[in-house]
C-alpha cells in the first residue's frame, strides 16, 4: 500500500468516526430523545454483553471434547446469573464471571 492509499483510507476513517461519534453529539445537544428511542438506546450495552457472552457460552466445538473444561463457561454463568438478578449490575456481573472463570480454570 503506498502512501497516498494510506493517506485515503486514514482520512476516511477519520471522517467515518467524526460522523458516528462526534456528530450526534453536537446534533443532539440541549434536545430530549423521544421514550421509546430512549428505551431502545438503554438497551444495547446488555444486548452486546449477552452478545459477548452468548458467543463463550455456545461453542459446538468444546462439547464434541467430552470433557469437563468444555463446560468451564456454563459452570462460571450461573453466579453470574444469580448476581445479576440480585444486583442488576453489569460491573458485578463481570468481575463474578471473571473470578468464577479463573477459579476454575486452576481447578
Amino acid at each position: 500500500m503506498s502512501w497516498g492509499q494510506f493517506a485515503w483510507v486514514a482520512g476516511l476513517c477519520a471522517v467515518t468516526i467524526f460522523a458516528s461519534r462526534v456528530a450526534p453529539l453536537f446534533l443532539l445537544k440541549g434536545r430530549s430523545l423521544p421514550p421509546r428511542l430512549a428505551a431502545a438506546l438503554d438497551a444495547i450495552p446488555p444486548a452486546a454483553f449477552a452478545a459477548l457472552v452468548a458467543n463463550d457460552l455456545f461453542d459446538v466445538g468444546a462439547f464434541r471434547a467430552a470433557d469437563w473444561r468444555a463446560f468451564i463457561p456454563w459452570i462460571a454463568a450461573a453466579p453470574v446469573a444469580v448476581v445479576a438478578l440480585r444486583t442488576r449490575s453489569l460491573l458485578w456481573c463481570i468481575v463474578t464471571g471473571v473470578g468464577c472463570y479463573g477459579a476454575l480454570l486452576l481447578a
